[in-house]
Formats: structure tokens, C-alpha cells, sequence
């Protein structure tokens, strides 16, 4: 029998509003949990992401211990523990149990995590899977506070099942969650110490014990110097949209239009105040208030048209060349390493840098296609590789100038790791997964410039390796017929044989040791 149709009285009595997370757990697959090996994997990512962000928010020199414990085939405790800063107790349940709560969506700053997803959303994976709440320990260093919870998705609001307090004799201060999740490990490239591993190549400063089921890992620190802690800036009129205009104009304190520009704005003074004005035809003391949407409209336009210095880029936490040599030094296996940092550029009003990492040559497999390292503000983007800005760069670079194997439009084959660090006040991700960049050309030819500062350090080393060789070679086939030579020349010369064979092996030592030292002058 086929329903009747429904008019409109009766349709607007099932309009209902929805929570956050009522969506996001119908639709997990938008945070990364679409099958069983990525949802264990965005887990664990989460948590550390948010203890090492945790830690250098503070100035501490993080320690992370990381556990994977499997209860059964499907079935996995995760644990994570830091030694940051801790969170008081007021604020645990809304910092866990809370989507899109958070401090850093409102700053114009380089961050790890900015939406106030990230860990929430593994809470609410969890309890999806397993129908169990998590267990946090938080303290600043005084009281330890436990909380059991679980988050309401109907309200998107904590719910506290319990909350105890105990002691704290070691002065411990920091977070630890415990969690249980439907998942699968795996010990292949995308697995939890592969991750682990790249980041710990993204922050050398940070020290990472693992304990999973494979055993025992520890990624120790290779410095301890922590990266300069961006600065917060304030919008830059290029990259502010219409819409987001209308909303500042509407919740500005400034008393009149010039004050406006140049206080809620970065890079607007009082010569460029009055040139936009003059464009939108908009005097001084107007009240941001009183603008109508014409007027909005054409100030918006005159902001976009009057030429502005670019936005100051101290709100980035660049690594710098020699931390990223010091991580691939420290957890990949070469012989050449090559580190660039680009300076500091802008797309649509919104300050980046690229940072390129290169090693070559030891284990690295020369009959393979070359490793590719990703990365968005310090963290490893491990999943949609073909989605992404970085990799799209990296294969539109001619890898063959500088020495290496590459078909058309590919990732270039021999003994090589790249790695890419993307670093930006907002990073475009394709998706809320974030898991790959998208491909805005400024992002795209920035990265490629970036490659082809390093591939040209590494065509000087790859060709004077091959020089090498090529010498060693010419020496060994000489070698292997000086006693021959040294007989014809005795016969000719009628000089003892041993003597002959001597005075070539001389020179062959000698020319040996000239090129040697000109290799050791020029490494330097």
C-alpha cells in the first residue's frame, strides 16, 4: 500500500534541529573513521597530536608514552599519557566530551588542530564501536582528577558518569586517556609506528615510548630546543570574504569605520584607512553599524583593491633546516641529507612556508619508488596521497635533472625519502579527515620551488658520486692489469719487474689520494 502525501503542517512537525555530533557519528567517515586499520590509526593520531600540541603550547619538552593492547580480534585499549600542562577540571568534560569546543578556531595562529574535533571525535568513535565511556586523568600538578564519561549526541554536551580526585605525591602534571575501539592493526606503511615514526621525524624535540603489539618502541629526541611559538595576527583584509565582513562589522567594538580598519585588521594604517574609505565612498566617523549592505559591499570591494603589505608571518612555527635534517638524520637511514625552509608567502590573505627534507642513498631501495613524507603544520598526513597538493608538486618536478628515474607525472624511483611540511595559519584540507592538502596553485608552486632548491644540492652530490665510482672503476681495471703491464714494460725497458709494478701501484695511490682530498674540499 503506498503512503499518502504528506502536506505542509504535517511535514514542519518532523523539521528538528541536529547536534554536531548526531552527524558526525552518522557520518564518521568525514573524521577518518570509514574503515577498521585508519579508525585505530586516527585514534591514536588524535591523542598524540593533541599532547604534543599540549606540551608545546606550555614550553615543556613533551614525553609521550603511547599504548595498543588488543582484547580480542576486533577489539583494542588505547592509552596515551602526556607530561603537559594538564587541564583544570572544570574544563576536561567539555574539552573531551564536546564537539567543535576548543580554544584555537578563533586565532589567526599555526596550530595542529584549530576545528575542536580531533579528540572528541575519537570519543565518539569509541563509544559508538564499543558502547563504553573513556577514562581521562588530568592534573596541573596538584590534585589528580578522574573522570569517566561518554558525550550526549543528542545535546553534543559531556556526560559525567563519574569523577573522583586523588592525591598526587610525584607532582605529576598532564593527561592520560584510556579508551577502548573497534579497530585493526596492521605493521605496514600506514600503521600506528610508522606514524609514530614520522612524527617523531617532524618533531625531533619530542620523545615518544610506544608499547604495542609488536613490542616495544622508543623514538628518542634528537634536540631540545623546542620551535619558536607563533604569534597570534589578526585578519588580513585580502583574505576575508564578504560574509565574514558583514559578521565582524556586526560584532566590532570600534566606535567608527576607521578605527574598525585599523584595529580589527592587520596591515591597514592610517594612510590605507583613508584610501579605502575614499574608494567606498564611506566617511571616517561612519559607525560600523549603521553601514547598510551596499555600503558593506563596496567596502569590502576597496579593501580588496587598495595595495597592502602582506601579512606579518611571525604567526608561523617554522622548523627550520636544521631540525628537519635532525629528524630524517635521526630515524631514516642515509648517507645525504638536504634540508631547505622557504621564506614566509601568502595565498588569499594567509601566510604559509614549505620546508623540504631530502635524504639519499643508504638503505633507502634504489629500485623502488622514492618515500614520500607529508606533512600540515608538524603533523603526517598518512592517507589520500593521490588527493594531494604535496604529492601533485612532487610529481610535477623533473627528478631525471637531479639524478634519479622518473616516468611522466610520477614520484621519482631510487634511494630517496622526501618530505614535505606545509606549514600555515589554515591549512586547506580536502576533508575533515585531514589527510591531504588541496591543490591551490600558490600552494602547488611554492613546494615545487622548495624541491627544486634541494634537488639541485642533491644533483651535485648524486653526480659527484657517480664520478666517483666511475674513477674507482677506471682504477680497478688498471689494478687488475698491472702485473701484466709491469712484465711488457720490463722487457721493453729491461728493468726489474718488481720495481715497475711498485712504481705504478705509486701512482695509482697517489691519484687516489689527490682525488680524496679534493672530495673532502669540496663535501666542505
Amino acid at each position: 500500500m503506498v503512503d499518502e502525501f504528506k502536506n505542509a503542517e504535517e511535514l514542519a512537525k518532523e523539521l528538528r534541529e541536529i547536534s554536531v555530533a548526531e552527524f558526525f557519528e552518522k557520518n564518521r567517515h568525514l573524521l577518518g573513521y570509514d574503515n577498521p586499520t585508519k579508525a585505530l590509526l586516527t585514534v591514536v593520531k588524535e591523542m598524540v597530536d593533541n599532547s604534543v600540541d599540549a606540551c608545546e603550547e606550555a614550553g615543556i619538552l613533551p614525553d609521550i608514552h603511547v599504548s595498543v593492547k588488543q582484547k580480542s580480534p576486533d577489539r583494542f585499549a588505547i592509552g596515551v599519557e602526556d607530561n603537559g600542562p594538564g587541564i583544570i577540571e572544570t574544563k576536561v568534560p567539555f574539552a573531551f566530551g564536546k564537539l567543535l569546543y576548543g580554544s584555537k578556531f578563533h586565532r589567526l595562529r599555526q596550530a595542529r588542530g584549530t576545528q575542536g574535533i580531533g579528540i572528541s571525535g575519537a570519543i565518539l568513535y569509541s563509544q559508538l564501536t564499543t558502547g563504553k565511556p573513556i577514562e581521562i586523568f588530568s592534573s596541573t600538578g596538584k590534585k589528580i582528577h578522574k573522570f569517566e564519561l561518554m558525550i550526549d549526541v543528542m545535546k553534543n554536551e559531556p556526560h559525567i558518569i563519574s569523577h573522583t580526585k586523588d592525591d598526587n605525591q610525584d607532582e605529576w602534571h598532564g593527561i592520560k586517556i584510556k579508551m577502548e575501539i573497534e579497530g585493526r592493526y596492521v605493521g605496514k606503511s600506514r600503521s600506528v609506528p610508522q606514524y609514530l615514526k614520522q612524527t617523531a621525524i617532524m618533531n625531533p624535540y619530542a620523545k615518544i615510548i610506544y608499547n604495542g603489539p609488536d613490542g616495544r618502541i622508543t623514538f628518542s629526541r634528537a634536540t631540545k630546543k623546542l620551535p619558536k611559538r607563533p604569534k597570534e595576527i589578526k585578519p588580513h583584509p585580502y583574505g576575508v570574504e564578504l560574509g565574514i565582513l558583514r559578521k565582524m562589522i556586526r560584532t566590532t567594538r570600534a566606535k567608527n569605520i576607521d578605527k574598525f580598519l585599523r584595529s580589527d585588521f592587520s596591515r591597514i594604517g592610517k594612510t590605507s584607512s583613508k584610501q579605502i574609505c575614499k574608494l567606498a565612498r564611506i566617511k571616517h566617523s561612519t559607525k560600523p553599524h549603521q553601514l547598510n549592505h551596499g555600503e558593506i559591499e563596496r567596502l569590502y570591494k576597496a579593501m580588496q583593491t587598495v595595495k597592502l603589505v602582506s601579512p606579518p608571518t611571525d604567526c608561523l612555527s617554522i622548523s627550520g633546516e636544521n631540525l628537519i635534517k635532525k629528524g630524517l638524520e635521526k630515524e631514516v637511514n642515509g648517507e645525504y641529507f638536504v634540508s631547505i625552509s622557504r621564506t614566509p608567502t601568502v595565498y588569499r590573505g594567509m601566510p604559509f612556508a614549505v620546508e623540504v627534507g631530502l635524504a639519499y642513498g643508504g638503505n633507502l631501495n634504489p629500485n623502488r619508488t622514492s618515500r614520500l613524507l607529508r606533512f600540515a603544520n608538524k603533523v603526517p598526513l598518512l592517507y589520500h596521497k593521490s588527493d594531494c597538493a604535496i604529492t601533485k608538486a612532487v610529481a610535477e618536478v623533473d627528478w631525471r635533472r637531479y639524478g634519479l628515474q622518473q616516468s611522466s607525472r610520477s614520484l621519482p624511483v631510487g634511494p630517496l625519502a622526501i618530505l614535505v611540511h606545509l606549514v600555515s595559519v589554515w591549512v586547506p584540507f580536502t576533508s575533515e579527515g585531514k589527510q591531504a592538502i588541496a591543490a591551490y596553485p600558490d600552494i602547488v608552486r611554492e613546494i615545487k620551488l622548495a624541491l627544486q632548491d634541494a634537488g639541485r644540492q642533491l644533483r651535485r652530490y648524486v653526480f659527484h658520486r657517480k664520478k666517483i665510482r666511475e674513477l674507482q672503476m677506471r682504477q680497478s681495471l688498471f689494478e687488475k692489469y698491472i702485473p701484466e703491464i709491469s712484465i711488457a714494460l720490463s722487457k721493453i725497458t729491461e728493468s726489474p719487474k718488481e720495481k715497475i709494478e711498485k712504481g705504478l701501484i705509486k701512482i695509482l695511490k697517489g691519484n687516489e689520494n689527490e682525488e680524496n682530498e679534493t672530495n673532502a674540499k669540496e663535501k666542505a
